[in-house]
């Protein structure tokens, strides 16, 4: 077979991609294995997987591959969520674009063209997640508005409704004008910005020269005011002890009142009282009994009842209202401020405080079993340190969840309203009017009707780990007793609330079980400019895209090598470049080993030593040891750095140079062998990262009967740690002498003679024949004393004189010994600096303060040889 001069990274996509699927490698089903469940973090079906998603299922394959190859049962749940509010605004936008106003038509026939949409792009995330080389089981597919799904939403509502736990009431809320709906406080974003302060006079009822002041930032709710409130003992305003003020441009007069909520010494010590636009205001308006006076509609106009400036848009009216209050000579003066502004997550619009009638869940009775599962360390968060804090300060302080979504698309509330105000709840419609009819006899069904809103969508998200498996629908079925609870969640910090703790919630209150042991926060994808990725900005890249132009391993390469756990990632697309040209070394390397193995010499290369080998198993070793425990406490960067570094540097750079056979000669087979052995090791430590290349690689060096995917990792073995030091000796001695040579201008066909003087010769011996190989020395020998007219090199207390057949440049080698001698010196300093302190040398734990002695030890020998080096040159 002859192989490509490049990997086909499209190719090779292809290709394993529809051999993994008609194998079924990655399809589960229950058996007597050791289960590891994973369900994805379901992307919303509104558009494309961003960068954010890239990496967070990159993650997850890799864990999932690996406890594949581990041995255990993996099943990876692929699926979508139906994301009520952004679906509904994307397909209320494609409809008019198409000329058709949602409000014409049925419920029925707007959800027909929402499952439209779900079914075109929901294909097309799936597209790329399988593109992307994830070994998700695609038999198990799953969408939050299935029929099943559906179902347990709706049984879990009910039961909830049944415990005392959901209820139904009139409570300032956050809505969205743009959606038109309501939000939960976790959907709010708060920016921070500059905002203007108005400051407008209301004059006093029965003395048109008297007024106070209020500042407001928000002038186009002065319609809305209901009172003004000062602070009991603030002496400027004891004189309107029960005296009435106008509120401008429509004249109404509304109370003075007092109350020790006001802070006297912010902005004029007055507060306007707008109950229906401010939870502050709404809370003192409660306590005064005042009137609530809502001045804007759902879509953020002015309703009738602000009675100016009616139907505008609230933005709009506020500029109509400053310029009127000017000219009615009623505002003093603008004045810029910071403050925070609450955007809807949904829809980016400017949220609303509004009092309205929504459906609730009570969460503090949830909330507390949920927090000891984490304190108690049932639930493990990584990074812990980071998040913690934060998931325990919101559960400490959670509030009511209002669940309740004036929409059509998802899970329609299964509430039914009657004759006096009466509500049934019930699954069907019929079981409604049998509940109904307990009090009501003869109620028909044309005198109920249904809750027109849906679902919060995070109300179906938080069953995911169940439904998945129909433990809310079919409860103790064996798929579900065998694979939940999940083994470990990988999403990203900014569900932390809407999701994981929830979560946890839904897992404890109908399992009485956590849903995960672990969760692995990702980082927030930012471009090299520090700003998070957003298709406003134009700064978020399209995955296939990259994949066309990169291929799949690299954009997995390049997303991985630089995103540690929790911390954001700076994407740039040089990583990509780097994981491409990672895909060459590797491909490189095949090609060498294959151009071995097919050699036609039939003389073997005898000089090669057994030592390579050695070295190479024990580095080989020691790595997959370091690789298990960081994948064990899911630090996958810095595994994958790992390595990275023992396939470029040990195994491509160091290794494969030191095997190769002379000029036309053939390697040994025992040799050829071993470093097949090795690079299928490789290869598998590599698969979960890089599935397509690996996979390529692997299916080429030999005949399988099963691909890469499936085999099973060798545990670490115990190694000779004396071989991982004399390799580390041999390549720091070939890196100096290489170097000597160049600084020399020696060309590579130039042959020298080295002579080593050393007190150990005996830790040289196995390394010889690749020393003098690698750096073409025709004579090589130990010696005892100097040897003149060579180059001189120092290497801890050994000294390596390199004589080169040409003049020696002894200033040039002065300067050189004479700069090392003083970085030595400087080095040595400092460690004495540090030992020198004896709040260092109390404090810190014995291993580190002798790790400091013994680098003070090794500096002073390499001075000392140093010093020779220089006193023994002319």
């Amino acid at each position: 077979m002859e192989l490509s001069k490049t990997f086909d990274a499209a190719a090779a996509s292809s290709k394993w991609t529809s051999l993994w699927k008609e194998r079924r490698y990655f399809n589960s089903t229950p058996n007597d294995k050791t289960p590891f469940t994973v369900v994805i973090p379901p992307p919303n079906v509104t558009g494309v997987l961003h960068m954010g998603h890239t990496l967070n299922e990159t993650v997850q394959d890799i864990l999932v591959r690996h406890a594949r190859m581990q041995g255990k049962n993996a099943c990876w749940v692929p699926g979508s969520d139906h994301a009520s509010i952004a679906t509904e605004s994307k397909v209320v936008a494609m409809l008019k674009e198409k000329g058709i106003d949602k409000h014409t038509l049925t419920r029925a026939e707007f959800l027909d063209y929402a499952f439209q949409w779900k079914e075109k792009y929901g294909g097309i995330i799936y597209q790329q997640i399988e593109k992307l080389g994830c070994s998700v089981d695609w038999d198990r597919v799953s969408f939050t508005m299935d029929d099943h799904y559906y179902e347990a939403v709706i049984k879990v509502f009910i039961d909830l409704y049944q415990k005392g736990l959901i209820y139904r009431g009139a409570r300032m809320i956050n809505w969205d004008p743009a959606a038109k709906t309501a939000l939960s406080d976790e959907e709010v974003e708060y920016k921070d910005l500059q905002g203007k302060l108005y400051y407008v006079r209301y004059q006093a009822v029965d003395n048109p020269e008297d007024y106070i002041t209020v500042a407001t930032s928000r002038p186009e709710t002065i319609m809305g005011d209901v009172a003004i409130c000062v602070h009991p003992d603030d002496p400027r305003y004891q004189h309107l002890k029960g005296k009435k003020v106008i509120v401008p441009l429509i004249n109404r007069q509304i109370p003075v009142i007092f109350d020790t909520y006001i802070d006297r010494s912010f902005g004029t010590g007055a507060l306007k009282v707008t109950p229906a636009h401010d939870i502050n205001d709404y809370n003192i308006g409660m306590k005064h009994n005042l009137e609530v006076i809502d001045t804007l509609n759902p879509d953020g106009t002015l309703s009738e009842a602000a009675q100016i400036f009616v139907g505008l848009d609230r933005f709009v009216a506020r500029k109509k209202v400053v310029q009127q209050l000017a000219e009615n000579g009623l505002l003093i003066k603008e004045e810029v401020y910071d403050t925070r502004l609450g955007y809807s997550q949904r829809s980016g619009a400017v949220v609303e405080p509004r009092i309205s009638t929504q459906w609730f869940v009570k969460m503090e009775q949830l909330a507390e079993p949920a927090l000891k599962a984490v304190t108690e360390g049932k639930i493990n968060i990584h990074p812990g340190n980071r998040f913690m804090a934060t998931y325990r300060h919101w559960l400490e302080n959670v509030k009511d969840w209002c669940i309740s979504r004036q929409l059509w698309w998802g899970q329609q509330i299964p509430a039914w309203y009657g004759p006096e105000g009466s509500i049934e709840v019930a699954a069907t419609a019929e079981e409604a009017l049998e509940q109904f009819r307990a009090k009501f006899p003869d109620i028909q069904a044309s005198d109920i009707r249904r809750d027109e809103d849906v679902l919060d969508t995070w109300f179906s998200s938080w069953l995911w780990p169940m439904e998945v498996f129909k433990g809310i629908t079919e409860p103790e079925n064996p798929e579900f007793n065998y694979y939940y609870p999940t083994s470990v969640l990988v999403t990203g910090q900014d569900i932390i609330f809407f999701w994981v703790a929830r979560m946890i919630m839904a897992g404890l209150e109908y399992e009485k079980e956590i849903p995960f042991k672990d969760v692995y926060f990702t980082g927030m994808v930012r471009d090299k400019l520090g700003r998070k990725m957003s298709k406003s900005l134009g700064n978020s890249p399209d995955l296939i895209g990259l994949i066309d132009q990169y291929g799949a391993d690299a954009v997995r390469f390049g997303i991985m090598i630089s995103s540690p756990a929790g911390n954001d990632l700076l994407f740039d697309e040089k990583s990509l470049e780097q994981g491409s040209h990672f895909n060459n070394k590797l491909w490189n390397a095949l090609k060498l080993i294959k151009m071995w193995e097919n050699a036609t010499a039939t003389e073997i290369d005898e000089t090669t030593t057994d030592f390579a080998a050695e070295w190479f198993e024990a580095r080989l070793q020691q790595a997959k040891a370091e690789i298990e425990q960081m994948l064990s406490q899911f630090r996958l960067s810095e595994a994958l750095k790992v390595l990275y570094s023992l396939i470029w540097d040990d195994f491509c750079s160091w290794y494969l140079e030191w095997v190769k056979p002379a000029y036309g000669k053939a390697i040994r087979p025992a040799v050829l062998g071993r470093t097949i052995a090795f690079f299928e090791a490789l290869l598998q430590l590599l698969h979960p990262y890089m599935p397509f290349i690996t996979e390529e690689i692997y299916a080429t060096l030999g005949d399988r009967a099963e691909a890469l995917c499936i085999s099973t990792l060798t545990p670490p073995k115990k190694y000779d740690p004396t071989l991982l030091t004399q390799g580390d000796l041999l390549k720091n001695i070939i890196t100096q002498i290489r170097d000597a040579r160049g600084k020399n201008n020696l060309k590579p066909r130039e042959t020298i003679k080295l002579f080593i003087e050393t007190a150990q010769q005996h830790k040289y011996h196995p390394l010889l024949a690749i020393l003098q190989k690698q750096v073409n020395a025709d004579q090589l020998q130990f010696t005892r004393e100097a040897i003149a007219g060579t180059v001189v090199i120092t290497l801890q207390q050994d000294k390596y004189y390199l004589e080169l057949n040409q003049q020696i440049d002894v200033e040039a080698q002065k300067s050189e010994l004479s700069a090392q001698l003083k970085y030595q010196h400087d080095f040595l300093d400092s460690v004495r600096k540090k030992l020198s302190n004896e709040r260092f040398v109390q404090n810190a734990k014995p291993e580190i303060v002798n790790k400091e002695r013994k680098k003070e030890a090794d500096a002073l020998a390499r001075i000392k040889t140093l010093e020779e080096s220089l006193a023994a040159l002319p």
